[in-house]
């Protein structure tokens, strides 16, 4: 009898690629849901017994989704599968009672060995048909924005881990905000920032096997004396230089792992230029309009970084010009670069 297993994410990239981590001897039935609220209703109707469940997610995200299923004490073995590694995360979640806890990008083998490990495959091949989602080689707008949320869920979750054990603090993390815009269009793209404070910005860029980019870090102004203090810093030094020297450090730590888990995921080594302090103390849409203007159409990728209990956030920026798009999505899919 096949094991009912549904898989819960809000990317339809990601849920391809779960589907086909799903051992070929393991006789299942699959399912699929794109917020917590999908994902309760078919566990209910017993599509669920083992559920691979995402945390950052719409509607309910995959703490409510747990908290729901420990309530009603749904018939289920949950798994989560998230791009979110903090341990702060994965204590919350097995706190919940969730079985086990992987990072995106799955891991087959890992998989595979937690699966046996805890009775739920037995690696005994059997003939089945599976009904899952299906990758096109050939990707349109939409498959384009979705698979670079994902890259980049993946890319944030590290980015956040190292953060959070730098700043001693749990990170909250977004649902990655992504557009295909015109250069000129980019500050209306951006949803997270106020455009009436005054910012500063870091910048570096990045490049390889044909795929370029940028990635700016943005600061509100008036949340530099609380880094400083989670920095440690002598807070009595009210200098600029000391100011730039955090905004630095918190740039490198974002942009670092970030980029390291991209080149992970394409399989490319990206050569970093130095990062360039963009401008301090001025106006979101100034400081873009001076310095973005090089390319035409751009994949935007928007990541708005919170500290709810010190009451302060800041956002990562990841620009992607138009002919990088092709390859990265072909790499993604098919782990090979787009024919020229």
């Amino acid at each position: 009898m096949s094991t009912p297993v549904l898989i819960c994410d809000d990317s339809a990239f990601a849920r391809k690629q779960m589907a086909r981590s799903i051992p070929d001897g393991w006789d299942v039935s699959l399912s699929f849901a794109s917020d917590g609220k999908q994902a309760l209703e078919l566990i209910r109707q017993g599509k669920g017994d083992v559920v691979f469940l995402d945390l950052n997610m719409p509607v309910l995200d995959g703490y409510q989704t747990m908290e729901a299923i420990r309530a009603e004490d749904l018939p289920c073995v949950v798994i989560v599968v998230s791009g979110d590694v903090q341990p702060e995360a994965r204590k919350r979640m097995l706190n919940l009672g969730a079985l086990e806890f992987i990072r995106k990008p799955m891991d087959n083998q890992k998989l595979t060995s937690l699966l046996k490990e805890y009775g739920l495959y037995s690696g005994v091949a059997s003939a089945h048909e599976r009904q899952q989602e299906v990758a096109s080689p050939a990707g349109n707008e939409d498959d384009y924005i979705d698979a670079y949320r994902e890259l980049v869920n993946v890319a944030m979750g590290r980015a956040g881990e190292k953060l959070a054990r730098l700043l001693g603090e749990f990170i909250d993390l977004p649902i990655p905000n992504v557009n295909l815009i015109e250069s000129n269009e980019l500050h209306m793209a951006i949803a997270d920032i106020n455009r009436n404070d005054q910012v500063s910005a870091v910048s570096k860029g990045f490049v390889n096997a044909g795929i370029k980019g940028e990635a700016l870090v943005i600061f509100n102004d008036t949340n530099t004396q609380p880094i400083l203090e989670m920095l440690q810093y002598d807070t009595n030094q009210h200098s600029e230089q000391l100011q730039l020297e955090a905004l630095m450090d918190v740039s490198n730590i974002l942009t670092g792992a970030c980029l390291n888990a991209l080149s992970d995921q394409l399989n490319v080594n990206f050569s970093h230029s130095q990062p360039i302090l963009l401008g301090r103390h001025r106006g979101l849409e100034v400081l873009l309009n001076d310095n973005i203007s090089r390319w035409n159409k751009i994949m935007a990728v928007e990541i708005g970084y919170s500290i709810k209990s010190r009451d302060i956030g800041f956002d990562l920026l990841l620009l992607f010009p138009d002919e990088a798009m092709d390859k990265i999505y072909s790499r993604l899919v098919t782990g090979e670069e787009a024919l020229a």
